[in-house]
């Protein structure tokens, strides 16, 4: 197959939803397929909404032979009204890759209408889905209905290859010394350092570390801020800023951690809960968006009201002072590695799903 793939910036961009994007992008090459990668330059939100009317887009679009145009559903302030231009030209469907809408995440009232109304009409302006869990589906589905063909791929955390075994994850969660706890995602504020550390200051009489892993140049303010945060509750070198770490780094800070918390305002997923879950950490998010279809509450982690410091407090407090409890989680969280897709199984999914829609586009 001929494919497109229409992004904000570089494939190689470190979140979960690049990850996804590369993930299938190598699959669908080893299988042969000539994947063609269509670049949109990042700008604000409001500065994208021009995209709609470039020529140059268009021109780059349009020149493409393809079977089948893919787009991050990230890009939808650029694409909302540029589909619905340049349909008629085309003679493949464009399929929309979404990972969670962006109206689900917190914003004022008035830019959240705004934002609602564009995904609207973006999700409209497609011809299918491919949905990374069942919250992004049912929240597609609640906002523009189920007439669409689509597709669910869940994303895999074997990236990793973890090789860890049940003696080892049971005897980790019994060593002594304090509960070493990982943030794993961009310091951005929906991903909810903030709301962890809160919870940590709760804790300061008790023994944790806490290991923050993740890119610092999203957001330099929100940096800024938690930085100042962990300096005025007065945590020292308890808290470690490690930025952005290559896999075989990230494979060793995970190995030496016991829990994995992130605390997030909303997931579509939660791609780093399951590459956690893979060496042995329990897992902590909220229970709102794509995290419960991972973590089973009181079992392999917890879900917690987001934003509530306190309950995540208390949470955090229980595995430091039971490490019993701990290891069972633990172990339980390993399971639920075990039982979940891999990536290959779920980019196979995607690609049977993409033959088929441009095997029924041909018959039409």
């Amino acid at each position: 197959m001929q494919i497109g793939l229409l992004i904000y910036g570089h494939l190689e961009t470190i979140s979960g939803g690049y990850l996804y994007d590369r993930q299938l992008v190598n699959y669908l090459e080893s299988q042969g397929d000539q994947v063609e990668i269509v670049s949109i330059p990042w700008q604000d939100y409001y500065h994208s909404l021009l995209d709609n009317f470039s020529r140059d887009l268009e021109n780059r679009i349009l020149d493409l032979d393809l079977d089948v145009l893919l787009q991050d559903e990230l890009s939808h302030p650029s694409l909302f009204y540029f589909n619905r231009r340049i349909k008629e030209s085309l003679n493949y469907p464009i399929i929309s890759i979404v990972h969670h809408l962006r109206h689900s995440e917190s914003h004022p009232g008035l830019k959240k209408l705004v934002f609602s109304a564009v995904e609207n009409r973006y999700l409209k302006s497609v011809d299918g889905y491919i949905f990374n869990s069942q919250n992004s589906r049912q929240a597609v589905q609640d906002m523009v209905g189920s007439d669409k063909s689509w597709v669910l791929a869940y994303p895999s955390g074997d990236r990793l290859e973890p090789n860890i075994s049940p003696q080892a994850i049971e005897a980790k969660a019994h060593q002594a010394g304090s509960l070493q706890i990982l943030f794993l995602g961009n310091i951005i504020p929906r991903k909810g350092l903030h709301t962890l550390l809160d919870a940590l200051e709760k804790l300061i009489a008790k023994d944790w570390q806490l290991s923050v892993v993740g890119s610092l140049e999203f957001d330099p303010a929100y940096v800024k801020n938690v930085e100042r945060t962990v300096n005025d509750y007065g945590f020292g070198n308890r808290v470690k800023f490690y930025g952005s770490l290559e896999e075989d780094q990230l494979i060793n800070v995970m190995v030496n951690s016991h829990v994995l918390v992130v605390p997030s305002y909303h997931e579509g997923f939660g791609i780093a809960y399951l590459e956690g879950m893979g060496f042995g950490l329990p897992a902590v998010g909220t229970m709102h968006g794509g995290a419960s279809e991972i973590i089973s509450d009181g079992v392999n982690g917890y879900l917690v009201p987001r934003e509530n410091a306190t309950e995540l407090s208390e949470r955090i407090s229980g595995l430091i002072d039971n490490r019993n409890l701990l290891a069972r989680m633990s172990l339980k969280a390993w399971e639920r590695y075990l039982q979940h897709p891999t990536w290959e199984d779920s980019m196979k999914r995607i690609r049977r799903f993409l033959e088929d829609t441009v095997n029924q586009e041909g018959d039409l």
